[in-house]
This record gives structure tokens, C-alpha cells and sequence, in this order.
């Protein structure tokens, strides 16, 4: 069993945690505003890691996946920064006004108004290159998750923030994570390493980082604790649902918060979270199979994660009902389109699923 949870972290640090591994993107030198040419649109997605996805208010679909930011218009897919930069992208928002905004692992972010991208970098005031996280507050600031910390930008300067004092990562702390066996140091650099934000009812902000996770009142950043006084580790993913409630998922498991207690509801490593419309709860998750059914019926060697369904209904219960739709080598970001259909990233690309079946946009 030792083994088999070994093999799974170290899975874990090299496809969930590659955020660590410095990439160098290629730009012209100097360069800060990129204008938009013609980009040429296919019937098939990107093909490889694809980490979030998103649908704007005219209902294209965009997706940030390691070949760089997708959009889907319904009909055929436009990779938006194959002229601009080859960087591997983690994440897309649609801020209020309209505009959008990519994050890259190694080149910063990218603002983008429909005609011409500006690159944001540690130049301009950024914490940290290696961007995976992007939030938009209640009052129209912008938030960066980076490696270094949170930055927020609010239209005019970056304002920069450390959850605990400490030293930034390098490339040997990268490969050599004891994958928390033990308790992190106080000043360890995972504690900044920010992969989640938002912000409650309350105004107060929560930060999911590879270290803990943390609550933000505008003047302190307190370690949040479960009802045992133990820290939430690795939280990878945190939302807001429709009652306010907030939700957690890491490596301690899915737990949600109604504002007084957490309720813990699987100890599976959880890596995404998203409510439906109905309320329900989706989740990327490790499987309860500890290896991933092929069609053949033989057994494949990869851990397998699940795409998970917690219904509304029986979350206010013990024991919540809960189906998995499918397994995956790995499932990352989760979105519900306008029209009902659930779409999921995965190593190889992106994937919808209608309810019945599954489709890939591998291939025409």
C-alpha cells in the first residue's frame, strides 16, 4: 500500500505539480503589446494537457491548455496565442468589462481585448512568471495565483502578497517535495504558492496554496484549520456555492464550510471543484479504482482520476450520493455550458460529456 501511494504522489508532483518546473517562452525581446493576426481554426482541440476551461458571455468556449488559449465557437477551434506565445497556459477569465485574461507558466499574463494582448511580467510589478491562477473580486480587482504569492491588479499597479515570509522556489525544492509526510516549515516556499482564490459573503479572501490554506481580512492572513486543528494541505481548489457555503479540495479531501462548521465528505485527494446549476457538487478526483478500466478489459498502470457527481439533494446528509462518470489518466478543470453539457480537461485534450456519452475533439 506504501508503494502504491508513493507511486500515486509521485504521479501527483510531476503531472499536478508541474507548476514547479521552469519554462522559458520565447517572445520578442522587449516586447510588450502583441496584435492579433488571422489565427487559423480547426474541427479538433488541443491535444494535450488542457488545465481550465471557461465560457464568456457570448457562449465561445475557451480553454487554457499547454498549446496555448482555445476558443470554440460551436463549430471549430482557434488557438488565440499560437502567434503570440508559446507558453504553457493554466488559466482564462473574462473580467466584468469584457476583456480577458490568460495566465502562463513562465511569461506571465496576458490581457487580451478582443483585438491586441498586453504581457504582464515581474517587470511590471508581477510576483512571480508562473502564473495558475486567475479571480476577478467583488470590486473588479484582478487576481494572479503565482508561485511567489497573490498579486492584485487593479487596473493601474500590481500590489503583491506573501501568506507566510519565506524563500521562493527553485528548481532542486521543484523535484525533491516530501509531498508532506511531515509538517511544512513555517517559512517553506509552497506556503506561497498560490493555486486558488475567492472571495466569501463576508469580503474576507481564502488562498489554497501547495502549503495550507489561508483566510484574508485585509490586514492578516490566518491559517484555516479543520475541527481537529490541523491545516488544510495542497488545497488546489476552492469555490463559492449558490448558499455561500465554501468548498475546499486538496489533499485532505472535499470539505465544505457553512460559515461555522466544515463538514468533510471524501478523503480522496480532490483537485477541482465546480457547482451546477442545480447545485450539484463535480469533482476531479483520485478514483476509487486504483487503476483505469480499458476497452479491452485489461488494466491500465496509471492511477486513475475520476470525474464525480455529488447530487444536491443528499448533500445535507452523512453519506451524499455520489456517481463517478468516468475515469481519466488525469481530469483537471470543469465547466457547465449553456447548454447543460459538462466539459472536462484532461492530458490529452478536452473532452464534453451530454449526459450519456463522452466526446473527444482529438481528431476530426
Amino acid at each position: 500500500m506504501k508503494n502504491k501511494r508513493n507511486v500515486f504522489y509521485n504521479l501527483l508532483i510531476i503531472l499536478a505539480g508541474v507548476i514547479c518546473f521552469p519554462v522559458q517562452a520565447q517572445q520578442k525581446k522587449g516586447a510588450k503589446d502583441f496584435v492579433e493576426t488571422k489565427n487559423i481554426s480547426t474541427s479538433y482541440g488541443p491535444k494535450s494537457i488542457v488545465r481550465t476551461i471557461k465560457q464568456d458571455s457570448k457562449g465561445n468556449i475557451w480553454m487554457a491548455s499547454w498549446e496555448g488559449v482555445f476558443k470554440y465557437d460551436g463549430k471549430s477551434f482557434t488557438n488565440i496565442t499560437n502567434k503570440v506565445s508559446p507558453a504553457r497556459f493554466f488559466s482564462v477569465l473574462e473580467d466584468k468589462k469584457g476583456n480577458f485574461w490568460f495566465a502562463s507558466v513562465g511569461s506571465g499574463v496576458y490581457h487580451y481585448d478582443g483585438v491586441s494582448f498586453h504581457n504582464f511580467t515581474t517587470k511590471d510589478g508581477l510576483a512571480n512568471d508562473r502564473v495558475t491562477h486567475i479571480y476577478e473580486d467583488k470590486t473588479g480587482n484582478i487576481w494572479f495565483g503565482t508561485e511567489g504569492g497573490a498579486s492584485r491588479y487593479d487596473g493601474k499597479s500590481f500590489r503583491n502578497f506573501k501568506m507566510k515570509e519565506g524563500a521562493f522556489a527553485n528548481a532542486t525544492d521543484s523535484v525533491q517535495v516530501s509531498f508532506y509526510q511531515q509538517a511544512l516549515p513555517e517559512g517553506h516556499w509552497m506556503h506561497n504558492d498560490v493555486n486558488a482564490i475567492i472571495e466569501d459573503k463576508t469580503g474576507k479572501l481564502w488562498f489554497g496554496t501547495r502549503g495550507y490554506a489561508f483566510l484574508y481580512d485585509g490586514k492578516t492572513f490566518t491559517t484555516i484549520t479543520n475541527k481537529d486543528g490541523k491545516p488544510f494541505e495542497n488545497v488546489r481548489s476552492i469555490i463559492k456555492d449558490k448558499k455561500g457555503n465554501i468548498w475546499l479540495g486538496g489533499n485532505d479531501g472535499l470539505c465544505r464550510y457553512d460559515g461555522n462548521t466544515f463538514t468533510n465528505f471524501t478523503r480522496k485527494f480532490v483537485g477541482y471543484i465546480y457547482e451546477d446549476k442545480k447545485g450539484n457538487i463535480w469533482t476531479s478526483s483520485k478514483s476509487s479504482n486504483d487503476l483505469i478500466s480499458m476497452p479491452s478489459g485489461a488494466r491500465s498502470n496509471t492511477a486513475a482520476w475520476a470525474l464525480s457527481r455529488y447530487d444536491q439533494q443528499s448533500l445535507s446528509g452523512k453519506k451524499p450520493t455520489v456517481t463517478e462518470i468516468t475515469n481519466k489518466p488525469m481530469i483537471f478543470g470543469i465547466l457547465e455550458a449553456y447548454d447543460g453539457s459538462i466539459w472536462f480537461g484532461g492530458l490529452k485534450g478536452v473532452y464534453r460529456y451530454d449526459g450519456k456519452t463522452i466526446t473527444d475533439f482529438q481528431s476530426k
